[in-house]
């Protein structure tokens, strides 16, 4: 038996309507993402958790504008708001989050020095969260991905989860992004790794 996980990706306050850091449309998936939990053997999630002070908020670079892009420890950086700073309730899945079936949360930019958009790796591949091994270790062989935001944190972990060795699939009315153009290149370069898009429809089983 071919065992699957669902990788829900930060479903959390700053990233929905209202937030510091808000994708348009991102509480629409949320009903999806609850009503195809049940068709999974694990569920995981995994939740953006700053330091206050991370490099990775436009706040931390005087002179700098939102959203620009500067270099972070070799790499390309974007300059966000602030957003998903530990303890606070822009860090906590939204309340309209099912959590009940979630068995694991793997969190990610806990370190202020790099960004981590992959829910396996920082971007510098420097450390792991362990969600890779975790996975492998309860069997699972085939991980469909959700959540926010297509373009960034569901992209590069999808990307990882194919290079991790896991049959990968994208969930896209599961999903949204910050940049329709740039969701669009995110898929194409999956797909082009390796990985499928489904739709939460093709996951309900048929009597």
């Amino acid at each position: 038996m071919l065992m699957k996980a669902l990788l829900i990706i930060d479903i959390q306050n700053d990233f929905l309507p209202g937030g510091s850091l808000a994708v348009e449309g991102g509480n629409e998936i949320i009903p999806v993402i609850n009503s195809i939990q049940p068709f999974f053997d694990l569920v995981v999630a995994t939740q953006d958790w700053h330091p206050p002070l991370h490099k990775s908020f436009a706040s931390q670079h005087p002179g700098k504008e939102l959203f620009e892009t500067t270099t972070l420890n070799g790499l390309p950086q974007v300059l966000w708001p602030d957003h998903c700073v530990r303890g606070t309730k822009g860090a906590e899945f939204s309340p309209q989050l099912n959590t009940d079936l979630i068995e694991a949360v793997f969190r990610k930019g806990t370190d202020t020095e790099i960004d981590s958009y992959s829910g396996f790796y920082d971007n510098g591949h420097l450390k792991s969260t362990g969600l890779g091994a975790y996975l492998k270790g309860r069997g699972i062989k085939s991980v469909y991905v959700a959540g926010l935001a297509g373009d960034f944190c569901v992209h590069y972990s999808a990307m990882d989860a194919l290079t991790e060795g896991f049959d990968t699939c994208l969930i896209d009315d599961a999903t949204r992004s910050i940049s329709p153009y740039g969701y669009l290149n995110a898929k194409v370069a999956m797909n082009a790794a390796g990985g499928k898009t489904v739709i939460s429809f093709d996951l309900i089983p048929r009597s």
